[in-house]
């Protein structure tokens, strides 16, 4: 069940990896291509003020739901100094207590996020005229995956690492 809870933030992450490259795409093909073209023709020019906001708000779900499926996938940063050295049980008690502290973390995040939905979702973005809600809304959906997820993570027993599978 875990992973079928997981598959459809890893498709979306994916997906909008795509679209942010295309976009971007886009952009560059807009801006040094068809100006120059329009320019030489003597037409109006295009419009491409849109690839900017459609880029951040990309990559603001992609980098908070990607987030969460890091700590899911646990392919987020750790550092590790002593904890290799501890017994098992201290081990596995440090990483009960980081991940309901990056719970906490996206609790907060998810409450912050949702005051600034309810703040700004009357504004509008200069360019696309889409309310700014949706671009705080990626922290609302980041953060309470981000709490499912390590929460979840919290509750699984640490896998073992690469040396243990050696020896």
């Amino acid at each position: 069940m875990r992973k079928n809870l997981l598959a459809a933030p890893k498709i979306i992450v994916g997906a909008l990896v795509l679209f942010a490259i295309g976009v971007m795409l886009t952009g560059v093909f807009l801006r040094y291509v068809m100006v120059e073209i329009t320019d030489y023709l003597d037409m109006d020019p295009i419009n491409f003020f849109w690839v900017e906001e459609v880029g951040e708000l990309t990559l603001t779900w992609l980098t908070l739901v990607g987030a969460a499926v890091g700590i899911a996938e646990r392919s987020h940063f750790t550092l590790t100094l002593l904890t290799h050295r501890f017994p098992p049980g201290v081990q596995r008690s440090i990483n009960v207590f980081n991940h309901l502290l990056i719970a906490a973390f996206g609790g907060v995040l998810a409450w912050l996020g949702w005051q600034l939905v309810v703040l700004n979702g009357g504004l509008a973005s200069p360019a696309l005229e889409i309310s700014l809600g949706w671009l705080y809304a990626s922290a609302v959906v980041g953060g309470i995956l981000i709490v499912l997820y390590a929460l979840g993570t919290a509750a699984r027993p640490l896998e073992p690492t690469l040396a243990e599978v050696r020896e």
